[in-house]
């Protein structure tokens, strides 16, 4: 069986219909989070919605509408927000990151600084669909909580409470560091060097790489996953799991 070639660029690739769960700021959407190595993008299948985005810079509020194209780099902390069926395709930087857990939510200080406490609050579980949904939702609110004060902090001049929420990401991530090196290496680090052998290989005049020409499919999954921002569909290509 031919190995299935990666996406453009060792992307990952998923379909997110956010939640259209109600907040206690009179909203609807997700959970806010931000990544640690991986830009992402959303582009706007279906709906609308807004982005609200913390940095040091402080909040910002971008519309999302059909077509558009809205994008976002490490350290940026991103909530996603439904205001009618909201529907996108995300494309994430360094597939297999992500599902290696380069991602942290902005639960309060004292679940972050605690990786039990914070393991405890971010699992799932086990039971059914309705009971995994309803620890979803509270996970969310947990998270919500802790972005409102981070927010508020940064707004009112102390961005030394960013400074703190990034160190205490980086020490929850700091454990599976190696397996995102591997991830990396295998996905994305690979598929920008192959471009440069391809390259090298022009130059030569050679033209071998070109008798490998494939074409792949991966037919829609079942958006069923509960991610942060939704229910997610990832695009996973066989024999891809870390």
């Amino acid at each position: 069986m031919t190995e299935v070639p990666l996406l453009p660029g060792g992307v990952g690739l998923s379909r997110l219909r956010v939640y259209p769960w109600p907040t206690e700021d009179a909203l609807h959407g997700g959970t806010p989070h931000t990544h640690l190595t991986c830009t992402e993008c959303y582009v706007v299948r279906s709906g609308t919605g807004e982005l609200h985005t913390l940095t040091a810079s402080g909040l910002r509020r971008t519309p999302l509408n059909a077509g558009d194209a809205v994008w976002f780099t490490p350290g940026t902390v991103h909530r996603a927000v439904n205001t009618g069926d909201l529907d996108v395709v995300v494309i994430m930087q360094n597939d297999g990151l992500p599902e290696a857990g380069d991602a942290v939510m902005t639960f309060p200080p004292a679940r972050l600084a605690d990786p039990d406490a914070y393991r405890a609050a971010a699992w799932l579980g086990e039971g059914t669909p309705e009971e995994r949904a309803r620890r979803a939702r509270a996970r969310r609110d947990l998270a919500i909580t802790g972005f409102r004060h981070l927010v508020a902090q940064v707004e009112a001049g102390h961005g030394e409470e960013l400074d703190a929420f990034y160190a205490a990401a980086a020490a929850l991530v700091a454990p599976r560091l190696d397996d995102w090196e591997r991830a990396w290496r295998e996905r994305a680090a690979a598929a920008a060097e192959q471009t440069g052998r391809q390259i090298a290989a022009l130059r030569r005049g050679d033209v071998r790489h070109l008798q490998d020409a494939a074409v792949a499919r991966l037919p829609a999954p079942p958006q069923d996953v509960l991610g942060m921002c939704g229910r997610l569909a990832p695009y996973a290509r066989p024999g891809a799991e870390l």
